[in-house]
């Protein structure tokens, strides 16, 4: 992939625990991968926004739903984990 350097102004506090916390990556990959973050949240912003706007707004008894729906399967993860891979 192409690269090319840019200039950027950050405060420098906020460089200073960049630097600590990027230390074994460098810098440039660490703000790279913040970018995309940033660009990936973005995006699913975006694309709530659509749905929400096409189908109106999630209600909370969706919202549950689905969360529950997540900690069942979450719960057969860790079953498959236990069991060492296989199916349970």
């Amino acid at each position: 992939m192409a690269t090319k350097k840019v200039t950027v102004t950050i405060p420098e506090e906020l460089l200073e625990e960049v630097k600590a916390e990027a230390a074994d990556q460098g810098i440039s990959a660490y703000v790279t991968e913040a970018i995309r973050t940033k660009r990936d949240q973005d995006r699913l912003t975006e694309l709530v926004d659509w749905l929400e706007d096409e189908y109106g707004p999630v209600t909370d008894d969706r919202l549950a739903a689905a969360r529950a729906e997540l900690d069942e399967i979450d719960a057969e993860h860790d079953r498959r984990r236990k069991a060492g891979g296989k199916a349970a």
